[in-house]
């Protein structure tokens, strides 16, 4: 595997990869690599002549400083997965070869996607993500870019994005990955108590039994009694649970038996934050 840590490099070796007209697939990620990266890089490899993953925490994504400062960093170990499935190409830059001197995000224009849950919570966060994923797309140049339904509103928030810029990449979202007892994977799970990893599968345990209830009972009913649950649970704090419409991740009111609809939650174990979804 190649290992590129300035945009230089990794420009000249895509240029010689693009000269031969192979594809490229890319799988952008902040490192802790865990099973749910590796899938998608996978998946990106069966598709792709060459796949190229980058680790990059972005600064400008995190509205915590304390969550940006304690978010695993794992380079070694990355390397050694992404060496074990033979992945063609790493990207991994310092903050200052990707922003120089200038730590700032740039301002998005996502037709209000930005303004729906985590946007309601998260200040600035998806305008962060939009400028490290555009300043990615731009350095990689690849054919085909890979992410995880896990953030399905980044997902949508990133299709947008190459719509309104028409970006030339095809944007691709994968399957949630979890662990065997449902917990969806996550880079910042390593972070949590043994007490609180125990308590963590309750979140996809609600999930599927909302969404047993959801078409028998109303939205907003099945939205109180998600509430209720967790104000039972002992170490789990919900801070939202909503059922809305995929394409334009608003709140659902009223149910359309044409559109399709997904729960979305955040949930805090300790001060560790904790996101998942599930198709309705």
């Amino acid at each position: 595997m190649k290992i590129f840590k300035t945009k230089s490099d990794l420009k000249k070796y895509l240029s010689e990869v693009k000269k031969t007209h192979k594809s490229i697939g890319f799988v952008p990620t902040m490192g802790a690599l865990h099973e749910g990266h590796l899938s998608l890089i996978k998946h990106a490899q069966k598709k792709n002549n060459v796949t190229v993953v980058s680790v990059f925490v972005n600064p400008t994504q995190f509205d915590n400083k304390e969550d940006l400062e304690k978010y695993p960093q794992t380079l070694e170990n990355d390397v050694k997965l992404l060496e074990s499935i033979n992945c063609d190409a790493l990207f991994a830059p310092s903050v200052k070869e990707i922003y120089e001197d200038n730590i700032t995000s740039d301002t998005f224009n996502f037709d209000g996607l930005e303004y729906q849950m985590e946007g309601k919570f998260r200040e600035g966060h998806f305008d962060g993500v939009g400028t490290i994923v555009k300043t990615l797309f731009e350095i990689v140049e690849p054919d085909v870019a890979y992410f995880g339904k896990k953030d399905f509103q980044q997902l949508q928030i990133i299709k947008k994005m190459v719509e309104k810029h028409n970006l030339p990449v095809k944007i691709k979202g994968r399957p949630i990955f979890r662990e065997e007892d449902g917990l969806a994977m996550s880079s910042r799970n390593t972070r949590l108590t043994k007490e609180y990893r125990e308590a963590a599968p309750f979140i996809y345990k609600i999930l599927k039994k909302a969404k047993k209830k959801f078409g028998i009972k109303s939205a907003n009913d099945v939205t109180e009694w998600v509430k209720k649950q967790f104000n039972k649970h002992p170490l789990l704090e919900l801070e939202y649970f909503t059922i809305a419409d995929e394409e334009t991740l608003e709140t659902v009111d009223v149910i359309n038996l044409s559109a399709d609809y997904r729960g979305f939650i955040a949930v805090f174990a300790g001060d560790i934050r904790l996101i998942d979804n599930i198709r309705f």
